[in-house]
């Protein structure tokens, strides 16, 4: 998609949004810049939600402003790697998710930016980087234990080296249903196993195997920075 045409295209999608959801926003800033995400390949930041607020006593429209920018460079840049690329519905999506950042703001909450920082985590990781363990409780919460990055889903658990070795099975619930994986040879201290057979592509479903921690080893933790192990493995899912 051309700039002209990827222009007009935000516009028309930016008209289409309810005014009640653009308070406090400047206006639509449609870049030609392509912003590749800082070491990791094939990662484009699409858009931005500038936002400035000045010192009050209560936060909203008047004293939050924020301009929405989308980079035109960015989406050619994936579209070139992506030959299903649907612009419409990747400059929407972008859209109103930079229009969340801006309520939040009003609303003084910062679920998004955990929700960002678990994203960019996940792609470290992907990448083979160096990457938060624990960024998947930045996700949304959806139930005791359960975490969700956008399509990727953990379920994380408490195990005991001593329990976790007289295991032959790990059991796992999974929309009402019960789920078993054969045990990993051993636990690490976060151990992401990718489970399959259980949610259909491109839902992927995790389950986070967290070696729980005697109260010596925390105050070791507080006293001096441990190396955490993380293991990742993968597994097959069977129904119990």
């Amino acid at each position: 998609m051309k700039f002209a045409a990827f222009r007009a295209a935000a516009e028309r999608a930016y008209g289409e949004i309810p005014e009640r959801f653009k308070t406090g926003i400047e206006g639509l800033i449609v870049s030609r810049d392509a912003v590749p995400s800082p070491g990791l390949l094939d990662v484009y930041t699409l858009g931005e939600c500038r936002t400035e607020s000045w010192p009050s006593d209560w936060q909203g429209p008047d004293t939050t402003r924020s301009s929405v920018v989308l980079y035109w460079g960015s989406f050619e840049s994936l579209s070139e790697h992506d030959p299903e690329f649907d612009w419409d519905d990747e400059i929407w999506e972008t859209l109103t998710h930079e229009l969340r950042h801006h309520l939040e703001s009003l609303a003084d909450e910062d679920r998004l930016d955990k929700v960002d920082y678990a994203m960019d985590q996940g792609f470290n990781r992907a990448e083979g980087l160096v990457f938060d363990p624990w960024y998947y409780q930045r996700g949304d919460p959806e139930g005791s234990g359960t975490y969700r990055v956008e399509e990727h889903v953990f379920l994380e658990q408490q195990w005991s080296d001593q329990r976790f070795k007289t295991m032959g099975k790990i059991p796992f619930q999974w929309r009402g249903r019960n789920w078993f994986v054969r045990r990993p040879d051993r636990l690490g201290d976060v151990h992401f196993v990718w489970v399959h057979g259980v949610v259909e592509p491109p839902e992927i479903l995790e389950l986070v195997l967290v070696r729980r921690r005697s109260w010596w080893e925390i105050l070791i933790g507080f006293l001096r920075t441990a190396r955490t192990e993380v293991i990742e493995s993968e597994a097959d899912g069977e129904k119990r």
